[in-house]
């Protein structure tokens, strides 16, 4: 069906300058750029106008190539992330439409009548709808909504990309060309390592996933409790916990974390959850850590975050609707100042930015090698999904649009004074 007015090659051309490195065909048999251009894209049939038009942003574009309307030979089944890098170039490229054609650009798609078609069947419904069906964001109903979307997939599905360790977190590289396995085990150990626990401790993991810190702290001799809201994590969790012979020491709960009964742990971990709380939810957080901690006890809180406290708190319609819902970030400057506030002292923050940018790399050269597998278990659009996602915020830590930050805290014990923790740093990792 050919568009009226204007082609789908004069719509490009409306954004982008004759000599951009880009080279568009389009169903209606118009096409835009030089044949010869690094980047080529199909635009496959109308839906795809239609999804931009509507949300002229990240999600417009996602629904389409969710869908398959949007295709390019240059990408990589599972990892797109050298098309990331070209679209990036574009920007240079870009122009400033001018109003009449504007209008004469929405006057051809109008032309064929007011067209909203439907999402792709793995998109949530959007925040207001969510709100009203009584799925309030960062409520206890809210919160297990979210993260049963995201997280109660296919276990094999996951295993796929992220290998035997299953954990879905940033990795930490003692040497670039180290393995993701290596890279995995060495972050697990540095958080113990930091929060100075020895055999006999107690650990609280919060958000504990399919339990690796869990195998890890209980074979150092570390009496853990790992919660999650994902039966499937739990699942998954509690049978590898037992065919490690470690029930005495390692369990994993159904739990949300506000209602774990225990309390003076020596040890707190948070390692990827924090996304999920909600930057006004910060205070009760960090609050209930305190309380759950001996005096002299450790948190180790390790979340992605904004480069500064001027960036918005919440994710992009993409990122809400496909990925995390209601994930919200801060600034690393913001959640140092709750975590004091709250009565904890600091006394380590790292940035691990460059590492998730490896981390990711990794996960989707994993996922492209076991592509005719994901597509099978899950179906394409979904795996499309997450090879989109993780080049992406691949690509995102390494242009620092957004950080990792790990907060080493200690609730201060009164009678010790200044002689609760040595002097200096006293992991070796």
């Amino acid at each position: 069906m050919a568009i009226s007015t204007m082609t789908v090659a004069d719509m490009v051309g409306v954004f982008f300058n004759q000599d951009a490195p880009i080279h568009v065909s389009a169903f209606d048999g118009s096409s835009f750029g030089s044949k010869d251009a690094p980047l080529n894209l199909e635009i496959r049939n109308s839906r795809a106008v239609y999804y931009i038009a509507e949300c002229p942003n990240d999600l417009g574009l996602a629904r389409a190539y969710l869908q398959g309307d949007i295709a390019s030979p240059e990408l990589e089944p599972g990892n797109p992330y050298s098309v990331f890098k070209q679209l990036m170039e574009l920007k240079e490229y870009t122009r400033k439409p001018k109003k009449t054609e504007l209008a004469k650009l929405s006057a051809t798609i109008l032309s064929h009548g007011i067209r909203k078609p439907k999402p792709p069947e793995i998109e949530l419904p959007s925040l207001a709808q969510r709100m009203a069906e009584g799925i309030m964001p960062h409520t206890k109903k809210g919160d297990a909504a979210t993260v049963s979307y995201h997280y109660d997939q296919s276990n094999d599905f996951y295993a796929m990309f992220l290998g035997p360790s299953m954990t879905y977190t940033c990795a930490c590289f003692p040497t670039a060309d180290a393995t993701l396995e290596k890279a995995q085990d060495h972050k697990l150990n540095m958080v113990l390592d930091k929060l100075n626990l020895k055999e006999g401790d107690s650990l609280l993991d919060i958000g504990c996933g399919w339990g690796s810190m869990e195998i890890a702290a209980a074979k150092r001799g570390i009496r853990v409790i790992g919660v999650t809201l994902s039966q499937e994590q739990v699942d998954w969790g509690t049978e590898w916990i037992a065919r490690e012979g470690l029930e005495d020491l390692a369990e994993v709960r159904l739990m949300d974390y506000r209602d774990v009964p225990e309390s003076g742990f020596d040890g707190i971990c948070s390692i990827g959850m924090m996304e999920h709380v909600g930057h006004k939810h910060y205070h009760a957080y960090f609050k209930e850590m305190l309380d759950k901690l001996r005096p002299g006890g450790m948190l180790l809180n390790h979340q992605i975050t904004r480069c500064n406290s001027f960036q918005g708190k919440r994710a992009g319609g993409f990122i809400d609707r496909y990925i995390f819902p209601d994930g919200e970030l801060a600034s690393p400057g913001e959640i140092e100042v709750t975590i004091n506030n709250v009565g904890f002292e600091v006394i380590n923050q790292e940035n691990l930015r460059q590492h998730y940018a490896i981390t990711l790399k990794h996960w989707n050269e994993n996922l492209q090698d076991r592509w005719d597998d994901a597509v099978k278990l899950v179906g394409e659009p979904k795996a499309r999904l997450w090879g989109v996602y993780m080049a992406g915020s691949r690509f995102n830590f390494e242009l620092n649009t957004i950080q990792i930050h790990q907060f080493l805290c200690i609730k201060p014990d009164p009678e010790t004074g200044t002689t609760t923790y040595p002097l200096r740093p006293w992991w070796n990792r």
